[in-house]
This record gives C-alpha cells, structure tokens and sequence, in this order.
C-alpha cells in the first residue's frame, strides 16, 4: 500500500513538474524579444499584389498575411530608385542626407558609410542573429558589403541583376562596345567572397529559390534566438526570372509568373516560421524599394492607377505595397491609410524592443503606435519626395501634395515588350502643382489656384525641407544635415 502511495505521489510530482516545465518554456517564448523578417521587393509596384488589385496572377500567402495583419495604403519607399531606397531603409535616413543618390553601378567606388548606423546593427547589439540574402546595392567592395554593416551572413548579388555584360532579353554577351557589354560578369557573392557568376538568364531563374532556402536555413538554425532576416530580392528587377515552378502558370505572363514564385517565398518563409513554433513571436513585413519600370511593358509590374513609376517623383514611383504580420499584436485584417515610409521601420524597431539609436541625425519616425491599431496617433504629418543628387521635387503634408517645378523621364509613351525597354520622354512642369491625394491619387487634377491656404501651409514644409537638406532645384548646393556618402576605395 505504501508503495502504491509513494509511486502516486511521484506520478502527480511529475506532472506538475511536466506542466510547470511547459508554462516556463512558454512563458520563455513569450517574454523573448520579438523575431524580425523583411521581404524587399524590387520594382514591385503599388497594384502588384492581389489585396492591392493585382488581375492575372494570384498572391494567397501575401493576402492571407493582410488578412492576418495590417497593409498601409499611403506607405512611401525613401526615394523611387535602387540604391538610394536601400540606403534610405536601413539608415532611417532620407538617402540625401546621408549623400546616397540614383542607384550604384560595378564602376562606382563609393558605398555606404561606414559611421551609418544600420537596422541590422542596431539589432545585433541586442544579441541577434542578423542575416541578408538578396541584392545588397550599397557598394560591392568588402568594405561595404552586409557583413561589414551588421550582418553575420550574407547571399546574393552586390547590384542589380541587369548590370551584367549580357543581352537582357538573350542573355547573349555583349560586344564590350555595345550596351553593357563593357560591364563585369555578375557576382555571386557569400560572405565577402565571390562563389560564381551569373552567366545566363537560366542562372536568375534560381535566385528567388536560393535566397528562400538561405532564409529558411537561418530560420532553422536560430529559432531559439532572436533573429532579423533581411530578403531583398532580385526580382522584379530585369531581366526576370523564375523557376520551373512557376513559369507559365500566371495569365498575365512571365512579370506575373515572378510575382507567384515571390508569394511562393514568403509563404515558404512563414511556413518555417510556424514549423519552428516561432510565428507568434515574428513580426513579418513585406514592402518594396520603388514602383514599376513601366517603359518595360509586360515585364514591368502594375502602378495600381498612380501616376508614373520608377525613378518619378509622382505617386507610382514611391508610393509601395506594404503588408506586417504580428500575431496577437496587431490587429487582424485592418488597414492604415496614415503617412508612413520605409525610413520610419528603424525608429519602430528600436521602440519594439527597446533598442538604441546612435548618435547620427535621422529623418525616420516612430510609427509603432499604427502597427498596435493606435490610427489616432498621426507619427508622421510630413513627406519630402528628393530625388536625384539633391533636388526637392516635392513635399506632401496630409492629404495634400504640392509638386515643385523640376524635370523627369516620363512613361508617357509607347513602352518596350518582352523584356526590350521602351524610351521614356523628357518631361518638365515649370509652376508648382496641387493634388487632393484623398480625392485624386493618380495626380489627375491640379487645383493649386482654389487652394492657396493649402499651398501656402506646403511651402512652409518647402522651406523647412530646403533649410536643413537642401535643394538643387533653386540652386542650394547642400543643406546643413548631409552627411557624405561612403568613401573612395583605398
């Protein structure tokens, strides 16, 4: 009898000890800093995915994640170019005060600067695990590579994948006196090595898959840890490419087949997320660098009816996709129209988890309180659209945007197809022009002279703008807040 008391007792011990053990384990989970990954698409535009209107493709992992989260509707990339974008991401900066400008190319010796504080770097004093897989373009020698900025690990291609000596459309090298044929081959890089080359356009075909596997590897291996996963992809940047997975499967073609291959990654990458038991405590964003390049025809993605594309000033060229997932954090299925921007994510995170800011001088602005559903707050009442070396060529406050005289490359003509680019036409607006960005989000109508209580209250943000950043447009060569970009390679 007393045996079987004995052996009673222990069983009970061992199942409170049993529960106990698990409430502490989840407990542990729940108290831990939240996990981070950052899918950055390129030249994806605003109506490119099917919660923002996408027709001819399906994206239901992307939809699911809207649904399961929150998508912005006025979110802006830091300018509508690669490297400046980039720059502008992972600093918190607008990309002209940190010197960034246009997009980088193989002969540029220039990079990001070493004294920026990147996000990756702000993360990994924390204690996290920090990795890149995708397209760097912030300076392709070592000393501006990802592992020199806050990263432990690093995959992909140091610029973008149209910056090689083949045809676009062939993948036929080039005469060196012809097109980009005087160009280098197209690194692949691991680490700070180059591994290979990408040779041919059956070689881009890989890049989505590879950097998913790469990302669900890390998420394996460092899921009892903090971690910030960075996936910049290659696609849709020209040329495009795609695995046999998906080419052929959209209606819209092969822009269309790329865009079901990126949903097909990042449902990857959530599945390793709650394969790990990890989902709850991972805040999962998905955004793009700039708009479409329209003048590629149907290999360029959809402005979603806004006014141009890449490289613009005007709403298609900034104003992004942008969806976040954070289980019993953010409110499921809603959406934000508040003014937002890729500079803001730095500043968010730090406040998410109590991080630091360095010293530097930001631009970014805490939008935490929109993710909690908080859309009384109003964090950012401000939008500066730089572009170029320095020049100012608009300002948006509210719902109203005031665009500065200046010139452009517009889409507005004839575009290219099956990967041949269309020319684009010089196009300039000498008076400042006044949009309702409630009413008129494709920028239709000027109404500048029936508001001049408006356009009074944006020329103040003009001048602020110009005081401290400066503006090339009326001949400010420099504001008092630039910091200059990279340094010359020694």
């Amino acid at each position: 009898m007393l045996f079987k008391r004995i052996f009673a007792l222990l069983i009970i011990t061992n199942l409170l000890f049993s529960c106990n053990s698990k409430k502490s384990n989840k407990d542990s989970q729940t108290s831990k800093k939240p996990n981070f990954v950052l899918v950055f698409i390129d030249d994806m535009g605003f109506g490119d995915i099917g919660c923002y209107g996408a027709t001819g493709f399906e994206t239901p992992n992307l939809d699911a994640m809207a649904n399961k989260g929150m998508r912005f509707t006025n979110f802006y990339a830091a300018q509508p170019v690669c490297s400046a974008s980039r720059a502008g991401l992972l600093t918190g900066c607008y990309p002209n005060r940190i010197g960034f400008s246009g997009a980088l190319f193989p002969h540029h010796e220039i990079g990001l600067n070493p004294e920026e504080f990147t996000m990756a770097e702000m993360f990994k004093e924390q204690g996290y695990a920090t990795a890149c897989f995708g397209k760097w373009h912030l300076g392709w020698q070592k000393e501006f590579l990802p592992l020199q900025h806050g990263f432990d690990e690093y995959f992909g291609l140091p610029y973008s994948n149209d910056m090689w000596p083949h045809s676009n459309v062939t993948g036929h090298e080039l005469p060196k006196d012809q097109g980009r044929g005087n160009m280098p081959s197209l690194p692949l890089i691991d680490g700070n090595e180059v591994i290979d080359t990408i040779s041919s356009l059956k070689d881009q075909d890989k890049l989505t898959t590879h950097y998913t596997e790469k990302a669900v590897n890390f998420i394996n291996r460092n899921a009892n840890k903090p971690f910030f996963l960075y996936v910049p992809h290659t696609m849709g940047h020209i040329p495009l490419g795609v695995s046999h997975k998906f080419r052929g499967k959209s209606e819209q073609g092969l822009y269309g087949d790329v865009m079901m291959e990126i949903d097909w990654s990042v449902g990857e990458i959530n599945k390793a997320l709650e394969k790990n038991d990890i989902a709850d405590n991972t805040i999962v964003i998905f955004t793009s660098d700039n708009g479409p390049w329209l003048n590629f025809g149907n290999h360029a993605g959809s402005s979603g009816g806004l006014r141009e594309g890449k490289t613009t000033s005007w709403e298609g060229g900034q104003r992004v996709p942008f969806i976040i997932n954070w289980p019993n954090n953010i409110p499921e299925g809603t959406v934000c129209s508040k003014l937002a921007s890729t500079i803001d994510l730095l500043p968010a995170f730090v406040s998410i988890t109590d991080g630091k800011l360095s010293n530097n001088k930001i631009d970014g602005i805490d939008i935490s309180s929109l993710f909690k559903g908080d859309f009384g707050s109003n964090p950012r009442e401000t939008m500066l659209y730089y572009f170029g070396k320095n020049h100012l060529n608009g300002v948006r406050k509210g719902n109203w945007k005031l665009v500065l005289p200046h010139t452009w490359a517009s889409y507005d003509t004839k575009p290219g197809n099956d990967g041949h680019g269309g020319k684009r036409v010089k196009t300039t607006i000498e008076e400042p022009e006044l949009y309702n960005m409630m009413r008129d989000p494709g920028e239709q109508y000027n109404v500048y002279e029936y508001y001049p209580e408006k356009v009074h209250e944006l020329m103040e943000v003009v001048e602020q703008a110009r005081k401290e950043l400066g503006d090339l447009n009326v001949g400010i060569k420099k504001g008092t807040g630039n910091r200059e970009i990279g340094r010359l390679k020694s």
